[in-house]
């Protein structure tokens, strides 16, 4: 079976019709989604710019992620159920928008740089090569998000 015989067998689900032509399910969802995306990216926000030297710099950048860690994850996972039920809605559509593939793309990039940092870079923070390869995975990070959030916002122009 091929990808768009699946997305075509789940875009004639009745949970997909719903949101689709509910006047309120989409709107709500939506709004929840962005409510979410604002919290994740205003949480790694914080831990970006402590990770890059411009902010919070008297406290150590284990401090701050520990405290909005929590947060993140929290967001995370109701922006991801959130989209999910977006996707819902319109999955041809979906998986055929160069900007929503686009932000997926963006959101793998994100967690491999997030991996690299956890397993690569924190454990090394004590040494300078360490706090280097910090900034610059904060520096990614903020990039790659201010990323996700524009193609976010291209895809539900496009569709």
């Amino acid at each position: 079976m091929a990808l768009n015989d699946v997305f075509a067998r789940l875009q004639a689900t009745p949970i997909s019709e719903a949101v689709a032509e509910s006047a309120w399910i989409f709107p709500t969802v939506e709004s929840l989604h962005v409510a979410a995306i604002t919290l994740v990216v205003g949480s790694i926000l914080v831990v970006d710019l402590r990770l890059v030297g411009l902010s919070s710099a008297t406290r150590p950048s284990s401090a701050v992620e520990a405290r909005f860690l929590k947060i993140t994850w929290a967001a995370f996972a109701a922006a991801a159920l959130t989209g999910a039920t977006l996707f819902l809605a319109k999955p041809i559509a979906y998986a055929q928008n160069p900007f929503f593939l686009g932000k997926l793309a963006l959101l793998l990039l994100a967690a491999g740089n997030m991996a690299a940092f956890h397993v690569i870079v924190q454990p090394r923070l004590g040494l300078r090569a360490g706090r280097a390869a910090a900034r610059v995975c904060g520096f990614l990070s903020l990039v790659i998000w201010v990323g996700v959030v524009a193609l976010g916002r291209w895809t539900g122009f496009t569709l």
